[in-house]
């Protein structure tokens, strides 16, 4: 498993938030990986389009987490992400953390990083492409399960900013 640790606490530590949240949202389990958007996708049999992939940025001065919820078609551009929150974050770059932070601070392994339970409650951005689609679906704490919700329910759940965050190949 790519960026180690304990699939079972990642597990656990995402029940554990449903729980806190009082929510009873089914998790799928799968004997391959559904580490990146396309396995997911192949995985459950819906449109990359449709996996919520969590990508975990840092602030570059003060190491804050920030945690990116995007379609999974999508290229985010890092340079929206922190004009969106420059009130947030202070103005401060973001940049791409090594896997010991994602793990330290959200508690999970690069390819199973959900949408709660963090270790350290991050600053949530949320790619407005997802709300395209009437259900998603987002890494449930491991690099091999997964579970669906809406759009709606996602923003609810993370507190997280929707906002038009897609870069690269798109133009947008």
């Amino acid at each position: 498993m790519s960026g180690g640790g304990d699939p079972v606490s990642g597990a656990r530590r995402f029940a554990d938030a449903l729980a806190a949240l009082d929510l009873d949202l089914p998790i799928v389990r799968f004997d391959r990986t559904t580490r990146t958007a396309a396995e997911a996708a192949a995985a459950i049999g819906c449109d990359v389009a449709q996996i919520a992939k969590s990508l975990v940025f840092r602030t570059a001065e003060t190491g804050r987490p920030i945690l990116v919820i995007a379609s999974g078609v999508n290229r985010v551009d890092e340079r929206r992400i922190a004009a969106v929150l420059a009130d947030a974050i202070g103005g401060e770059a973001i940049v791409r953390p090594d896997a010991g932070f994602v793990r330290a601070r959200t508690g999970y392994a690069i390819g199973g990083v959900a949408p709660i339970g963090h270790a350290e409650t991050p600053v949530t951005v949320i790619d407005a492409d997802l709300f395209r689609h009437e259900r998603i679906w987002a890494a449930a704490g491991t690099p091999n399960t997964v579970f669906e919700l809406t759009p709606d329910a996602l923003a609810d759940m993370t507190g997280g900013l929707r906002a038009e965050i897609a870069g690269g190949p798109r133009g947008r």
